[in-house]
Parts: C-alpha cells; structure tokens; sequence
C-alpha cells in the first residue's frame, strides 16, 4: 500500500501510523456519550471488564494519564493530549511505559477509577464506563465515529445524550463536578 502525503515521514508502527491506517482522521475524536439505564444492560456486557485509573496532568489542554488493567493480560498506558470540544475535538494518544504512567497519575490534579466494559451493537464497538468512588452507580457509554452525522444503532440501554454537556467529561468528573449520583 502506498501511504498518503499525510502519512509520509511518519515511521510505519508508531501511534500516529495506526490512526492513519486505520483510516480515521489523525489527530481528530468523533465521539457520542449518553446516560446508560444500567437495568436494561445485557448481563453478558459486563463480564470482561478493564480497570482504569486515570489523572489529569492538565485541563487546558486536556493532558490524560492512564493505566489499564484486565485479569489475564498486561497492564497497560497511555498518554493522551485532547483539545477542547464536545462531539468532535483534537486527540492525540500514544502508549507509554506502565511505570512512568504510574509516577505520573501521582502529580495529577484530579484522578478518577472506572471499570470499561466494550459492547458490539450493529457495526460499532460501545465502551460502557462505570464508575468507582464518589460516582458509583453512574454509567456512560460512548461511541466512536468516523463522521459526525454517522448513523448508528441506538441500543436499548442508552438514555440522555450527554456529548455537549461539560459537566460529563472524565475531566470534570475527576473534579467533582457532577452531584453524587444516589444509589
């Protein structure tokens, strides 16, 4: 395959080739995020389960940590640089060693726990995000997109949608911002 004039002078397994060939825009996040009524959820979704812990090293840019921990595979991290933005926004992800994300999330200003489940629903992979701590018992699903008017089936379990409303990012769930939900 011959790589694209975007593509050119970047080396062939970085992070920014997987994005490229991929065939996603390099640099962009299309993402819709909704309430999830948790009653409705296949109980089959919520077998397989990574455990997050991430932090925020800045909020303006968005500069995230994260570790990633499932039972049977490697730990995991990564790096991540996000402009600001509801439904489409710049990203910039890269994996970085799990000890140096570790001693990172410690200088965070904020940090928050989650356990992610991934749900195939039509032709998209939804991540269901539940939340530890503080917001046990709130649930957001997310859908990643390659257009911003990208058709999608709508599970079941979805309610509000939450993509432009500030008070749902991770960030500003980290801060505190959102009212304890009740249990």
């Amino acid at each position: 395959m011959e790589p694209s004039r975007r593509m050119q002078g970047i080396a062939p397994h970085s992070p920014r080739a997987a994005v490229y060939l991929r065939g996603s825009r390099m640099g962009t996040e299309i993402e819709r995020k909704f309430l999830v009524d948790v009653a409705r959820l296949p109980r089959e979704a919520l077998r397989e389960g990574s455990r997050f812990v991430q932090g925020y090293l800045s909020l303006s840019p968005t500069v995230r940590v994260r570790v990633s921990e499932r039972p049977g595979l490697p730990t995991e991290a990564w790096i991540t640089v996000k402009g600001p933005g509801g439904l489409m926004r710049a990203e910039y992800e890269y994996a970085i060693p799990v000890e140096d994300a570790r001693a990172m999330v410690l200088l965070c200003v904020a940090s928050l726990r989650k356990t992610r489940f991934r749900v195939l629903v039509g032709d998209h992979v939804w991540d269901l995000d539940q939340y530890h701590d503080r917001y046990e018992g709130l649930w957001i699903a997310e859908i990643e997109l390659d257009e911003p008017d990208e058709d999608f089936t709508r599970p079941p379990w979805i309610t509000d949608e939450v993509t432009d409303d500030p008070a749902y990012t991770n960030a500003a769930i980290a801060l505190g911002s959102l009212p304890t939900p009740t249990r």
